[in-house]
C-alpha cells in the first residue's frame, strides 16, 4: 500500500526504469486519505525525462468506496447528485515530462482517470490492460492534456468513461490498435468548456475495435468557446453494438440548462474510412450535430457501414446538423443529410496562432 507521493525530477540520468512486480494500492476510500493530503492525486511523476514504466504486476486503484460518495453521478433508477466532497485521485499522473515509456501494465478500478499526461511530450503507451465496471463515474483509461507526439499501441481498455480521452492543447498523437469496450468510446474533448480557447490537431486513430459502448469515435466541444479540431483521421475500426458510433457533438452539455452561443470550436478536415460493424439502435449510426454560427466542414466519408445490432430494425437515418463535407464512397446507412456546399472558415491562422502558443 502506497501513500499519494511525487516523484520529482529532474532525475540524475535518462534511461531511468520504474518496474512494478507484485500489486500496489492506495489507501482503501476517502475515510482512509492520510489528512492534509491532496484528495486529487495517488501517484505523479513530475518533471521527468526518458523514464521507462514497466512490469508485470497490478496497479489497483480500490475505487469503489471513490465512485459511491454521494456527490457522484449515479446512474441507477431514480439516481441523484448531491452536494458535498467529491475530489477523487487520478491513480497515475505524469505532469510536465518528457519520452515517456509506459508498457506492459495491468491497472483496474481507479478512482478517477487511470493515467493522465499534462503538459508532456513525447509520450509512447503500449501492450497495457486497463479494466473498471462500466457504471464507473470518471474512470477514464489514458486521458492526455497539452500532450504532442503521443503512441498509444496495442492496449485493452474496459471502463466507465472513454477509453482514450483527448484534451486541449494536444498534437501528432496516434492511437492503434486498441481494443475498447465497454465504455465511452474515444473521444476528442470536451473542448471550449467555460468560454475557453482550445486546439486540437493531427490525430489518428486506426485499426481497433470498439464494443458495446456508448459512444464509438467521438467529438465534444462546449458552446461558447474558440479554437479549432482538424486534421483527425478515424480508419479501420469495428464496431460491436455501440450507441453512437460516430458522433460529433457541437452542443455538448451536462445539464438542461446550457444556453445557446454564438462561438464555437471550429471542426474542420475531420476523416472517416472504412468503419463497419454494427449500432445499438437506441441512436442513429452516425450524428453530426454542429455549431449554428460554426458549421462543421470537410467532413469526409468513405466505406462506412453500420448495420442494426438487433435484427428486425430497420437501418436509422443518419443525422446532421449545419455538416458540410463529401462522400468518397456509398455509405450503409446513405448520409443524404450530408451538405455539399462551398462553405469555408478562415481557420488556418486561427488553428496556427493557437498551436504556436502551446509550443511555445
Amino acid at each position: 500500500m502506497l501513500q499519494s507521493t511525487i516523484f520529482a525530477g529532474p532525475c540524475k540520468t535518462v534511461g531511468l526504469v520504474f518496474q512494478i512486480d507484485g500489486t500496489i494500492m492506495p489507501p482503501n476510500g476517502p475515510d482512509s486519505w492520510p489528512r492534509n493530503t491532496s484528495k486529487r492525486q495517488w501517484l505523479v511523476f513530475y518533471r521527468v525525462n526518458g523514464m521507462l514504466m514497466q512490469g508485470g504486476g497490478l496497479v489497483d486503484g480500490k475505487g469503489e468506496k471513490w465512485w459511491n460518495l454521494p456527490c457522484k453521478p449515479h446512474k441507477g433508477i431514480n439516481g441523484t447528485t448531491m452536494p458535498g466532497p467529491c475530489d477523487s485521485p487520478v491513480a497515475i499522473r505524469f505532469f510536465m515530462s518528457s519520452n515517456l515509456t509506459v508498457k506492459g501494465l495491468k491497472i483496474k478500478n481507479s478512482p478517477q482517470f487511470h493515467f493522465r499526461f499534462d503538459a508532456c511530450h513525447g509520450v509512447r503507451v503500449e501492450s497495457l490492460t486497463i479494466k473498471t465496471p462500466a457504471q464507473s463515474p470518471n474512470t477514464d483509461g489514458i486521458h492526455i492534456e497539452n500532450t504532442n507526439n503521443v503512441q498509444i499501441y496495442n492496449s485493452f481498455i474496459s471502463n466507465g468513461d472513454d477509453c482514450v480521452s483527448i484534451g486541449a492543447g494536444c498534437y501528432d498523437v496516434d492511437i492503434t490498435n486498441i481494443t475498447c469496450g465497454p465504455s465511452h468510446g474515444i473521444s476528442i474533448g470536451s473542448l471550449g468548456v467555460n468560454h475557453s480557447r482550445a486546439c486540437v490537431s493531427n490525430i489518428t486513430v486506426s485499426e481497433s475495435v470498439i464494443q458495446h459502448s456508448d459512444n464509438g469515435v467521438r467529438i465534444k466541444t462546449w458552446q461558447g468557446g474558440s479554437g479549432c479540431v482538424s486534421k483527425v483521421e478515424f480508419r479501420n475500426i469495428s464496431m460491436e453494438a455501440v450507441r453512437n458510433p460516430i458522433i460529433i457533438d457541437q452542443y455538448y452539455c451536462l445539464t438542461k440548462n446550457c444556453s445557446n452561443q454564438t462561438s464555437a470550436v471550429v471542426i474542420n478536415d475531420i476523416s472517416y474510412v472504412n468503419i463497419k460493424g454494427s449500432y445499438d439502435v437506441r441512436s442513429p449510426p452516425m450524428s453530426f450535430a454542429c455549431s449554428d454560427s460554426t458549421p462543421c466542414i470537410n467532413l469526409t466519408l468513405a466505406q462506412v457501414e453500420l448495420q442494426p445490432a438487433t435484427r428486425g430494425h430497420v437501418v436509422a437515418n443518419p443525422y446532421c446538423w449545419n455538416a458540410h463535407g463529401t462522400i468518397l464512397a456509398q455509405t450503409i446507412p446513405p448520409v443524404y443529410c450530408l451538405e455539399e456546399t462551398n462553405v469555408t472558415i478562415d481557420n488556418t491562422n486561427l488553428c496556427g496562432q493557437v498551436l504556436k502558443q502551446i509550443i511555445m
